[in-house]
């Protein structure tokens, strides 16, 4: 069998190879070959571009309207055009947004005193009237509709205190409250222009008060951002222009970056890091991401309804090797699905072992035939996920299993056939874990009617999730999540796979670029040279 292994990993890797030469225009040096002279002689591509940059994506999430989404294809780009109350910095620090100030009055009520003299980019005020607009929208009819209710339902009301100042009373204690406050689904959206103009056009055309305005979008081609001369953080942003084209097909995107259509490239392959690092002109950069990765059961289908073959899948694969052999060492195990940035973490949970037989006793036990077919459906954009679910066919048809890989548009999944239960028996499940805290992760993908929640229910599961939200005691906090992630663990709702480290690449004329750790792109201090 590990001979099998062995070999399979061998033809990813001659793929992956293949890939890496295409993408660097179908050229490979011979072994022991000096390349530093050639890379020294590259001339830069880019030329009278301006003050502007360029950055390929792979995606967007078609609605631009922050109390529809979750996506972080939406916070890569959104995050330029919109701000919330609380800000968080590309180390994590949270610090004033919108906000100037905050503090508890009671247990129940917290006031923010409102940064004065700023502006929407129609030049509509921001005040407390925009405010409390945003929560009564964001906690109303038409925000309950949306995947963003659940993370703000502690807050009962808005209410406004004077033109700068409103109070927010609580049903409940919320200890992630400033955390969440900081995080997409609350940014303050313009009053008059969505009354005016209605959901619809706002979907597309968004306004806020960010360093950037949309000036232009077409759907699953280009975003358009240019410079908002009103800004109130004095002298930024520095770039007049920043264009988002949307590019599916990770080799594409390193060709534009290689011939200097683009200036920046999200999600590189592991596969095109060398490349790029053997470009004169190119700079890979790498980030520590609390984004995590896993096989998502859908456990209304069987034989996914019993925990024991969920568990014998988690058995038949080898994580350490996918990390290894595919990923080129950029990701870290997972036990739970969270990452180690993540409080509520359990570092005495270690993944589940690689034991091909044991998954054999659990299928056996559960009674499961041999032949039994999965369906696995994959976003068809994701070159890294392509190999490993070939891998993760491999394995579990090594304990009698086999899997169909199904492909999907990544948008389409998220939006649609996963929220639905229509994603197959599983599926890859990307998280973001944006508030480094678990209660964000554990309350949309486990409790019960979730929206990325089709299926798993556990009454033990939902007692825990309302404890842990019951306090703003840390340490007690981290007492249930240490329970909930054993419980997790033993149900085993998913293979957690890893958890990520994010590739960049940049072309050197781009200065002060600081990758994210949680796609949350800031431009409004990069430059150009």
């Amino acid at each position: 069998m590990k001979k099998k292994l062995s070999f399979l990993f061998t033809l990813l890797m001659i793929f992956t190879l293949v890939l890496s030469a295409c993408s660097s225009g179908g050229s490979s040096e011979k072994a022991g070959s000096d390349t530093s002279k050639e890379n020294s002689k590259e001339e830069n591509p880019v030329k009278d571009r301006g003050n502007e940059i360029i950055v390929g994506v792979s995606a967007e999430p078609q609605n631009w309207d922050p109390i529809d989404t979750f996506l972080l294809d939406w916070s890569t780009i959104a995050t330029s055009v919109f701000e919330g109350l609380v800000d968080r910095t590309l180390d994590l620090e949270l610090q004033p947004g919108l906000a100037e100030s905050w503090e508890y009055l009671d247990d129940s009520t917290l006031q923010f005193k409102l940064r004065q003299g700023v502006t929407f980019h129609n030049g509509e005020p921001f005040n407390a009237e925009a405010v409390k607009f945003t929560f009564d929208r964001l906690l109303g009819p038409e925000g309950q509709k949306g995947p963003q209710y659940s993370n703000y339902n502690t807050i009962d009301k808005v209410e406004i205190v004077d033109e700068y100042t409103v109070n927010f009373k609580l049903n409940a204690k919320d200890p992630v409250l400033l955390t969440k406050l900081a995080g997409y689904g609350a940014v303050i959206v313009p009053p008059n222009y969505i009354k005016e103009n209605g959901d619809d056009h706002f979907n597309n055309n968004p306004v806020g008060t960010g360093p950037f305005k949309m000036t232009g979008y077409k759907r699953d081609q280009e975003i358009v951002l240019e410079k908002n001369p009103n800004y109130w953080k004095e002298g930024l942003p520095k770039l007049d222009k920043v264009t988002f084209k949307v590019i599916p097909e990770a080799s594409t995107r390193l060709a534009e970056l290689q011939t200097g259509k683009i200036d920046i490239m999200k999600r590189v392959e592991v596969a095109q890091a060398k490349t790029i690092k053997d470009t004169s002109f190119l700079e890979l950069k790498e980030i520590g991401s609390p984004t995590v990765f896993a096989i998502r059961f859908d456990t209304a289908k069987k034989p996914l309804d019993n925990k024991l073959v969920r568990q014998a899948i988690n058995y038949a694969i080898d994580k350490d090797a996918i990390i290894k052999e595919i990923l080129g060492g950029y990701g870290y195990p997972i036990s739970t699905f969270q990452s180690e940035l993540s409080f509520g973490n359990n570092p005495n949970l270690k993944p589940y072992s690689y034991d091909p037989e044991k998954a054999k006793e659990l299928l056996n036990e559960a009674g499961v035939k041999e032949g039994t077919e999965l369906d696995f459906f994959i976003p068809g954009n994701d070159g890294n996920f392509k190999e490993i679910a070939q891998v993760v066919s491999f394995y579990l048809e090594e304990v009698g299993l086999k899997v169909n890989i199904q492909t999907a548009d990544g948008t389409t999944m998220n939006s649609d056939l996963i929220p639905n239960g229509n994603a197959g028996h599983m599926y890859r499940n990307g998280w973001g874990g944006w508030t480094l805290d678990f209660d964000n992760t554990a309350y949309q993908m486990y409790a019960e009617g979730e929206f990325w929640n089709p299926s798993f229910k556990d009454a033990k599961v939902e007692e825990l999730l309302a404890a842990e939200r019951s306090t703003v005691d840390q340490a007690e906090r981290e007492k249930i999540f240490k329970e909930l992630t054993e419980v997790l663990y033993e149900l085993a709702p998913e293979v957690n796979l890893y958890q990520a480290v994010d590739l960049y690449a940049a072309n050197k004329r781009v200065q002060n670029f600081q990758p994210p750790h949680e796609d949350r792109m800031r431009l409004e201090e990069v430059s150009v040279k």
